[in-house]
């Protein structure tokens, strides 16, 4: 039966380029914002039952269960409910917006019995700007109205009136300013509502029309999906995470968003509550490997194309020439605010929204970009005059500071330090930015890119390995671990057979790993600011399994990816965060986790087709696993 709170696992996503919303196993939307990923919510219980707003279609007057799951290569999700009585289906998606940036979107939900008789309440209760804008209601015709002064939702009707004999199945009330529906359907029978965003007159929609747009965007999806060029051992994984990528990414832009939510926790009751709505350099950068490897060259050229754009309007500040984050249009007014009036999931507050640490300085992500426009480069997306001389300008911000202390890829608020992961990124940036330079005979500071990339190096060989714990560590003056630095052989900074990197590995294996689960690093050990606890981090044991495969560690890695596998919910999606007895964590989807999980299936896969040096995994005090 449906939960005050659903666990965040228990969700699917649907949406349609522009935006996105999130879908209960027990049939409600809870989280829908408009026009666009960042715009105020529109339904948003999951951060506040009572003032977020929801639209729930259900059974009522039977106990029931749910089973979710998405139309095979699409990302149009059927909720079942499964009674005594019969087996009723709804079926959501989003009909794709490709081209500009528009204020319209259609939620579509379509309802029907497939077994049986049953009955369905449908109750929409909208609430605008988070649950700050009242609204009034205006019946009209077959639907309504739902007007703000910024925002308008239109409720379309699906058919004409079900009727039973001579009795209409169905009836409408209004429930504060809010509507509820009730119908009875049949086997075979069909209903459904389009919601829209937009001042139009409600209408009635025909069941061919709703057929239409169903096959349009079954259509759109699946033949977005036959474009992927895998076919490792994981293809059923890949694909849900490829869609759910794309489902995450801003057509007009190009650019990708880091969860379609904020506010979610990585502890519950805690106050690590972020808004990801945005899009962040690195996250997108590593986007680029994963379109590529797949064959989405159309979608990783536009990220490239959307990341010139930013160097292109770059001014040095103090947070450097690029800021960590932009907004998906490319803007970067991200100021942080406190939304008090919301309780949070579970209570866990405060509940923000805007990033304030869109300011910091974050010196890994000139690595991640350069690294993407350096992949891009090697399958034909190639860098015009004007965007080299904006990357040179760069890189040459990027010699003076390197060395300058920073507050690092996990965006802590413990203060700024010398932190190894951006020393070592910085090194990556102008690694790439050399052999860019060299490829293509561009002009560039060539000798002083070589000279500061290789003092990086020896910075690093110097302060960045702690010669007690035989590890590299999270920074200069530190003996903490850093699952960050999992990369290192990733990007070709040390070979994976190195003893430095063994060594780092079997510290990493002793400290930070929990069976197939890594934690980022030990909070308690390195205070970031912040209190409370976390949970392990998806992306870092992808990480972890492709450190393994490339370290000659095989067996161990297959195994470490199939038991990541099982953490994913009902649908293949992942969370930032798994806790401590398996449950999602933090804003969901993460694309972070999904560009992650591809990654290292791609990895995987060529390590076990090709050979890596076989080493037949121990047990740490020494026992052979048979």
């Amino acid at each position: 039966m449906a939960k005050r709170y659903p666990d965040i696992s228990d969700h699917g996503l649907i949406g349609d380029l522009q935006t996105a919303a999130l879908v209960s196993t027990d049939g409600t939307i809870d989280w829908f914002c408009s026009p666009r990923f960042d715009a105020p919510s529109v339904f948003g219980s999951l951060i506040d039952a009572e003032k977020g707003g929801f639209f729930r279609v259900r059974p009522v007057g039977m106990e029931y269960v749910t089973r979710q799951l998405y139309l095979p290569d699409t990302a149009i999700l059927i909720t079942r409910f499964l009674t005594d009585a019969g087996v009723g289906e709804v079926i959501d998606f989003m009909p794709v917006a490709t081209g500009a940036a528009t204020d319209r979107h259609v939620i579509v939900r379509m309802v029907r019995v497939v077994r049986g008789e049953m009955t369905f309440e449908g109750e929409i209760q909208p609430r605008f700007d988070y649950g700050r804008a009242p609204h009034r209601l205006v019946p009209a015709g077959p639907g309504a109205k739902f007007v703000s002064d910024d925002l308008t939702l239109t409720l379309h009707r699906v058919g004409e009136p079900i009727l039973h004999g001579d009795v209409r199945a169905g009836r409408v009330e209004v429930v504060g300013s809010g509507i509820k529906v009730t119908i009875t359907l049949r086997t075979g029978e069909l209903t459904g509502v389009m919601l829209e965003t937009g001042d139009v007159e409600p209408r009635q929609v025909t069941e061919d029309e709703l057929v239409e747009t169903f096959l349009a965007t079954r259509r759109f999806w699946r033949e977005w999906n036959d474009r992927s060029t895998y076919t490792g051992r994981w293809r059923e994984m890949v694909s849900r995470s490829a869609i759910t990528l794309k489902l995450m990414t801003y057509a007009p832009t190009g650019a990708l968003v880091a969860a379609p939510t904020t506010g979610l926790p990585e502890q519950v009751g805690g106050e690590r509550n972020w808004d990801y709505r945005y899009t962040w350099v690195r996250d997108a950068s590593f986007s680029v490997y994963a379109l590529v490897s797949l064959g989405y060259r159309e979608e990783a050229a536009a990220f490239v194309g959307w990341l010139l754009e930013r160097i292109h309007e770059s001014v040095g500040t103090d947070s450097g020439p690029l800021k960590i984050m932009y907004r998906v249009d490319g803007s970067a007014d991200l100021a942080e605010t406190v939304l008090d009036h919301l309780s949070g999931y579970r209570k866990s507050r405060p509940v923000r929204i805007g990033n304030g640490a869109s300011d910091q300085l974050q010196l890994d992500i000139y690595g991640e970009a350069m690294d993407s426009i350096h992949l891009a480069d090697t399958h034909g997306v190639e860098l015009p005059h004007a965007g080299w001389m904006k990357v040179r300008e760069m890189l040459d911000w990027l010699c003076d500071h390197w060395d300058t202390p920073e507050e690092g890829i996990w965006e802590t608020r413990g203060g700024p330090q010398k932190f190894t992961y951006g020393r070592f990124m910085s090194w990556v940036a102008l690694d790439r930015g050399i052999r860019l330079a060299q490829a293509h005979g561009r002009p560039s500071s060539f000798t002083r890119w070589m000279h500061e990339r290789d003092r990086i190096y020896e910075r690093i060989m110097e302060t960045g390995f702690d010669p007690e714990r035989q590890a590299f560590v999270q920074h200069e003056g530190s003996d903490v671990l850093d699952a960050s630095l999992l990369r290192m052989p990733l990007l070709g900074f040390i070979t994976p057979r190195d003893p430095l990197w063994m060594s780092t590995l079997e510290a990493i294996d002793d400290e930070l790993v929990s069976d197939s689960l890594v934690y980022r690093y030990d909070p308690s050990a390195s205070p970031d600011g912040l209190t409370g606890g976390e949970g392990t981090f998806t992306l870092c044991s992808f990480w972890y399994v492709d450190a393994l495969a490339r370290s000659g560690r095989l067996d161990e890695a297959r195994l470490v990816f199939e038991k990541m596998l099982t953490y994913a919910n009902h649908l293949g999606l992942y969370a930032e965060e798994i806790g401590l007895t398996g449950e999602q964590l933090g804003n969901f989807p993460q694309a972070f986790s999904h560009l992650a999980l591809i990654n290292a299936a791609v990895n995987l896969d060529y390590q076990l087709d090709h050979g890596s040096g076989y080493v037949e995994p121990v047990l740490r005090r020494g026992r052979r696993i048979d």
